[in-house]
């Protein structure tokens, strides 16, 4: 038996199951997804820092929407906050790299 206590998609169960197997989960609580959900983003982020991927990269993109809505905001007004940091300060397009500043 292989031992995960991670938080996985909703099909996983069934997909897991559709090969004869046995899923063992149960749901979590609001706390516990939030804690949950912050360690996929770590745990999704560092496989894209292996291997660069854009599956990686989507996988990211999936949990920080789970994020969003699990803190009770919706995906637009995640991409409105981020295009309106966009608009204000920037993005990262022109690839500046801040050396220092002189006081």
């Amino acid at each position: 038996m292989l031992i995960h206590n991670k938080l996985v998609r909703d099909k996983i169960p069934e997909i897991i199951e559709s090969v004869g197997k046995k899923a063992y989960c149960h749901t979590l609580t609001e706390t516990e997804y939030l804690i949950e959900l912050d360690k996929k983003l770590n745990e999704e982020c560092a496989e894209y820092q292996a291997d660069k991927s854009l599956e990686e990269l989507a996988d990211m993109l999936e949990v920080m929407y789970a994020i969003a809505e699990a803190r009770g905001y919706s995906i637009g007004e995640l991409e409105r906050v981020r295009a309106e940091k966009a608009e204000k300060r920037g993005g990262f397009k022109d690839r500046i790299f801040l050396e220092k500043v002189d006081e």
